[in-house]
């Protein structure tokens, strides 16, 4: 294998294949690493919510089940309109931005909607000290919202390339990567931490 313009290649008899880009390679070991990350959590998590007696903790708040899950639609939404955007954009790059705006909104619908959460439960007493479920659900959550405003980042730097028409397949491709897996993670974080 070597290394030929930032993309990985099989090198066989003279030839070249591409396998995937280096961006994209890059990305995905980051991913796995992250995946790693939020299981260890996600198993601490199960483990003190399955020895407790009482949960919720007394005196402390329910999760807003109903409302997180029309933001999780919202944030699976956003998947599916930055996967069209990318299909477009290999025919019409021009096209894809309209798709590619949807996805950023229910993106930032899906961050801001978190923020809101985050002010009503405070306001409800579960902090990030007031019970072992407010430090789980700060950690585990907020630590998806850092990385949810990462990629939005990284999907505003996307579509302003898109606009000038400097975006590459390829760094579309690698910006997909983190935003699948912040949409993927969240339905795990969902069932675990408020069902």
């Amino acid at each position: 294998m070597s290394a030929k313009s930032g993309r990985l290649h099989l090198a066989a008899e003279g030839t070249s294949t591409q396998i995937i880009s280096s961006g994209v390679l890059g990305m995905l070991l980051f991913v796995l690493t992250e995946i790693m990350l939020f299981a260890g959590l996600v198993s601490a998590f199960s483990i003190i919510k399955a020895g407790a007696i009482v949960w919720p903790p007394p005196g402390q708040p329910r999760l807003p089940v109903e409302e997180t899950l029309l933001n999780t639609a919202a944030l699976l939404l956003s998947a599916v309109f930055l996967y069209r955007a990318h299909v477009v954009f290999k025919r019409d790059r021009k096209a894809a931005s309209q798709p590619f705006v949807i996805a950023l909104l229910l993106g930032a619908f899906f961050v801001v909607f978190q923020g809101f959460e985050w002010t009503q439960l405070i306001a409800e007493g579960l902090t990030i000290t007031s019970s072992t479920l407010g430090s789980f659900f700060y950690l585990i959550v907020g630590l998806h919202a850092l990385h949810a405003v990462a990629a939005l980042g990284a999907l505003v730097w996307a579509w302003r390339r898109l606009q000038r028409g400097w975006l590459a397949d390829t760094h579309f491709a690698t910006v997909q990567v983190l935003w699948y897996f912040v949409v993927a993670l969240w339905p795990v974080i969902y069932g675990v931490v408020y069902l």
